[in-house]
């Protein structure tokens, strides 16, 4: 499989929020707001400028490094010039880019945003007394707030829509319908791994009303591409759970094997900052506090431990963690057998535990991927193609090492 760097877009941001602050800052932009960081959806919102930033160039950025843009129409966003340079370049950015844009009409017509009606059109009046000298900042506006209020948004308004939280709730299953969308289509950039990712899809067998548990372990020698298929299904399925948490390289890190080590207690304490969504929990004892347990009993989570080697690691960071309804673990090891052994144990897990065997990579995928960025005049004949492959052994990360040895090779040669 290829580098798991595919996985990650780059994107810094899953939304940018678009509103005029003394509008909704207080009041629905901070509600969703707060909804969206819950569901650990990364969210940019004006307040995170750094100090000393160009605002313009800094809010672009943002703007650029996002996948969403949510655009929260209401009485007064059209007054300012600053949302609606905002709003041109967030349209410029969909038509070049294909961002997805999200408008709300909060407490606003939405016809007042497409034809500039109301306080829409007072405002309109302003800038062009104004802007007289800019001739062309007022109809780039005027285009830009068209084209926003055409696009499939959510109004306020809307015989569907109760109270701001009910239009909260509705946008937020949006953005996660998006992003889940967005991160099916980022795991066609991996060699091979569509169809392994399938598998191990059904094996968790992610059902909104299932109440199971279930644990999924995903095993294989080193180098086989665990951490990198484990790393796609959860970014594919981390807006669908309450919580989520991916303790990388747990063998490494978690000190003495065998013991119940310090760095042990560390790795826990890391787990549930992540899944209580409390920065400065720190515990440094064996025994989870009975408020902290009855709220992870409460919460549908996906974890993903990492390279694990050691039953006291899955008993001290699993059995030591109750998870919720519907909650799903992916393990991922070298050593099936001592894993499943201690998670099939009903002291330490009482779940479903399901296990899949990482495939190597079939002829044609080892070659796709060593065709990556492989010099060509290594590739041009099937008998050194074929030594390759032998040597390889379809094992990911050994064909990257060979790619580049020969890349190596080819640059000390030109």
């Amino acid at each position: 499989m290829a580098s798991s760097s595919v996985i990650h877009p780059k994107e810094k941001y899953d939304v940018f929020l678009s509103f005029r602050g003394e509008d909704t800052r207080q009041t629905f932009t901070s509600h969703l707001h707060a909804s969206l960081i819950r569901r650990k959806v990364e969210t940019y919102i004006d307040y995170r400028l750094e100090r000393g930033d160009e605002v313009g160039p800094a809010l672009r950025k943002a703007i650029e490094e996002s996948k969403i843009s949510l655009i929260i129409f209401s009485k007064d966003y059209a007054s300012s010039t600053w949302c609606l340079d905002e709003l041109a370049y967030i349209l410029e950015r969909k038509e070049t880019h294909g961002q997805h844009v999200i408008p709300i009409f909060y407490q606003i017509d939405p016809a007042h945003v497409r034809y500039q009606v109301g306080s829409y059109k007072t405002a309109f009046s302003e800038h062009e007394r104004r802007l007289k000298d800019k001739t062309g900042k007022v109809p780039k506006w005027k285009e830009a707030l068209e084209k926003a209020a055409n696009l499939s948004g959510f109004d306020s308004a809307s015989r569907t829509v109760g109270h701001d939280s009910d239009l909260v709730e509705q946008v937020v299953k949006e953005v996660l319908a998006k992003l889940n969308r967005e991160s099916s289509s980022d795991l066609t950039g991996l060699i091979g791994v569509e169809g392994r990712i399938k598998k191990i899809l059904l094996e968790l067998d992610v059902i909104p009303e299932d109440v199971r548990v279930r644990s999924v372990v995903i095993w294989g020698m080193g180098g086989i591409g665990k951490t990198t298929l484990a790393d796609a299904v959860f970014h594919g399925l981390s807006s669908q759970f309450e919580a989520h948490c991916f303790l990388a390289n747990v063998r490494e890190r978690s000190g003495t094997k065998g013991a119940f080590s310090p760095e042990l207690y560390l790795l826990r304490d890391e787990l549930l900052r992540q899944l209580l969504g409390d920065k400065s929990l720190t515990i440094h004892t064996r025994t989870i506090g009975a408020v902290d347990k009855e709220r992870l009993r409460r919460t549908k989570v996906l974890v993903v431990l990492d390279d694990v080697n050691h039953s006291s690691q899955l008993t001290f960071l699993v059995g030591e963690v109750p998870f919720g309804p519907g909650s799903r673990i992916i393990i991922t090891t070298r050593d099936m057998q001592p894993v499943r052994k201690t998670l099939e144990v009903k002291d330490v897990a009482d779940h479903d535990v399901k296990t899949y065997k990482v495939e190597e990579l079939n002829g044609v995928e080892s070659l796709q991927l060593f065709h990556l960025n492989a010099p060509t005049h290594f590739t041009e004949t099937p008998e050194f193609l074929e030594k390759v492959g032998d040597h390889a052994a379809g094992i990911p990360l050994a064909l990257n090492i060979l790619r580049s040895l020969l890349i190596a090779m080819a640059l000390e040669k030109s």
